[in-house]
């Protein structure tokens, strides 16, 4: 079946940068990427939107997209162009997406969003037609967090996903929802059953890495976040999913890079993963 992959640009966001980069030094991680006075380092937040026959699958890291922005108290508040923004520019309105499927239900929520909850008004889940698909074991995770990660959750989103009617469990590799082409699989390095979503391409897989590997500073083995659950784990989920991808001349999608979307991967000599053909947008990619 012809696929075409476009990238999808929420709202960037900022984030601690000790957080980020766990035990990476702060010297080293530095000369990555810069924070501001506060130490935050600016993030994408990047949704995959895969086009298939007729149907529109929207694949994201993370709950924090779900909600609908709430609307501007007055005029004057600066309008920041979000997910919604991104999908008119692929001719397309909420309606129209069919699947969305969720890597994981952590959430960082815009600081208008988080005021709406806190008031009571919680705003509605966006894509009235579609079909949420997450991993069974992390769904069990969002309803009996850990206090490791617990404020990652947002019971807000939780329940209105399991009151939608619309919610669809997956624990195995295929999920009739996507049709055939695409392979799921598990991580549990950074939470428990995160879905690393494989979509078969004509020039080779892509793999959308969600939250563990968030961009390509953390292609480095050593490189984790002081989120990650396991960070032992998660250095030999990235090795054998790297591996996978250099192997079958596959691609990695980030959703949390700032600069960069989709690479390529290569090992060296020195056995380090480093990227090539590299893309910043992707608009109806097809090979």
């Amino acid at each position: 079946m012809n696929r075409r992959l476009s990238t999808l640009d929420g709202r960037s966001h900022k984030l601690d940068g000790g957080v980020m980069f766990g035990n990476t030094p702060r010297h080293t991680w530095l000369d990555w990427i810069r924070p501001d006075h506060d130490n935050l380092v600016q993030l994408a937040s990047r949704g995959l939107l895969v086009q298939q026959g007729d149907r529109n699958i929207l694949v994201l890291a993370g709950a924090s997209a779900l909600l609908a922005p709430p609307r501007r108290a007055c005029t004057c508040q600066k309008h920041v162009p979000g997910l919604l923004e991104s999908l008119a520019q692929q001719g397309l309105t909420e309606s129209d997406i069919n699947t969305v499927v969720l890597s994981h239900l952590h959430a960082q929520l815009s600081p208008e969003t988080r005021a709406a909850i806190d008031d009571g008004d919680t705003p509605r889940l966006l894509f009235p037609a579609a079909r949420y698909i997450t991993g069974e074991r992390h769904w069990f995770r969002a309803l009996h967090n850990h206090p490791h990660d617990r404020a990652l959750f947002v019971r807000q989103i939780v329940h209105r996903l399991e009151g939608s009617g619309r919610l669809m469990l997956v624990e195995g590799g295929r999920c009739k929802e996507l049709g055939d082409g695409w392979r799921l699989h598990f991580s549990e390095g950074y939470t428990p059953g995160q879905l690393i979503p494989e979509i078969a391409m004509p020039g080779g897989p892509v793999v959308f890495a969600g939250d563990l590997i968030p961009g390509t500073h953390w292609l480095s083995l050593a490189v984790t976040t002081a989120n990650d659950r396991n960070p032992e784990g998660i250095v030999g989920e990235k090795e054998r999913l790297l591996d996978y991808l250099v192997a079958n001349g596959g691609r990695l999608f980030f959703a949390s890079d700032p600069d960069i979307a989709m690479i390529k991967v290569m090992r060296d000599k020195q056995s380090r993963y480093l990227p090539f053909d590299t893309y910043a947008v992707l608009s109806r990619f097809e090979s």
